[in-house]
């Protein structure tokens, strides 16, 4: 080892926050899963979409793929699956011809006012596990985390 070198650092995987927020996010997303693809036969990416669509009224591809994060090929097939079961239908935008507005149809309305009480319970039960003072403090972190990288709506 010359003057310069350093000891080699090594990276405890199990313990790196990113990869433990990655882990995090996706065991939440599993546990959400459970309210709607049973019972509504919808996947994550479905999922998104329909969620962010029924609380928009209607939005575009390209804002699903910006808001939820997901990559623009996913909310494509998504949407493309969701419009083949009748869940939402796609119209010309009154601003702009050349934009589609992806909304809800009848049967997505229904159920997205079926789904969305059962989400809100199934987040309000993960957490009720944090207790309201660890709460309190998780949302703070969520929040500071989210506007250091930038995420903020």
């Amino acid at each position: 080892m010359t003057a310069r070198s350093t000891p080699e650092q090594t990276l405890e995987l199990a313990a790196f926050v990113p990869f433990r927020l990655n882990r995090l996010a996706d065991g939440v997303s599993q546990h959400l899963a459970g309210v709607y693809r049973k019972r509504f036969g919808l996947d994550i990416p479905q999922w998104r979409v329909m969620a962010t669509v029924g609380s928009k009224h209607g939005c575009t591809a390209q804002y699903i793929a910006a808001s939820t994060r997901m990559h623009k090929t996913r909310v494509s097939r998504a949407i493309a699956e969701l419009e083949a079961r009748q869940l939402i239908e796609r119209a010309s935008s009154s601003d702009d011809r050349r934009q589609r507005q992806v909304r809800l149809s009848r049967t997505g309305r229904r159920m997205y006012s079926e789904l969305v009480p059962l989400a809100l319970e199934r987040e309000a039960a993960l957490l009720s596990s944090l207790g309201p003072d660890h709460l309190a403090g998780f949302m703070v972190g969520i929040e500071t985390l989210e506007r250091f990288l930038q995420l903020e709506d």
